[in-house]
């Protein structure tokens, strides 16, 4: 599904033509990323690192740009109608991010999901430690928190934490739960 997101945020930013050239660097012999498939993470690192040669961007930001699409893209709305059940303010969701990896499974039973882990460092204060089979979760879970807070109408600060060779960690600084209006959020959709 991370592949297949990857091509869809290149395709919607960049344009197809971007995604050629991605394919071409990355030695793709296929024109697109099936959903539901499994590859190896060799092949989606490949592909990642040819999306920043590419477009000449740091990694960083092409992992955090990655995180904000798969909560903004109206396609990809399921993904953010999953993690809203996480809590009624964004202070809720966070401290739910270390059952999200089995909500997941609930919805979707062999989906591989990053693990998190939730400390609470002070009244505001979080430290959110995520651990995955291949680097770069950090930075797509900071720009999936960025987007998710804008959604709450929430305003924090998240800080991205060097890469200690173990697990990749984010700090959370929330300053004001209601400093604007939040996307609608409905436990169920409306119907027809």
């Amino acid at each position: 599904m991370i592949n297949r997101a990857l091509q869809g945020f290149v395709i919607e930013t960049y344009g197809k033509d971007v995604w050629d050239e991605v394919r071409s660097v990355a030695d793709l012999r296929f024109d697109e990323f099936e959903a539901m498939l499994r590859y190896e993470d060799a092949l989606t690192l490949s592909c990642f690192n040819a999306v920043t040669q590419v477009m000449s961007l740091p990694e960083i930001s092409v992992l955090e740009d990655l995180g904000i699409y798969l909560i903004t893209h109206p396609p990809l709305d399921p993904l953010r109608r999953l993690l809203r059940f996480g809590g009624a303010s964004f202070t809720e969701f966070i401290l739910s991010l270390d059952e999200l990896a089995e909500r997941g499974r609930m919805a979707i039973p062999d989906i591989e999901l990053p693990e998190f882990s939730v400390r609470q460092i002070g009244p505001d204060e979080f430290e959110v430690t995520a651990h995955w089979s291949m680097p770069g979760i950090g930075g797509i879970l900071l720009g999936a928190l960025r987007a998710m807070a804008d959604d709450y109408g929430a305003l924090a600060i998240l800080n991205l934490e060097p890469f200690d060779g173990r697990a990749e960690r984010l700090t959370i600084t929330i300053h004001d739960t209601h400093h604007a209006a939040g996307r609608q959020f409905l436990l169920a959709e409306a119907g027809p």
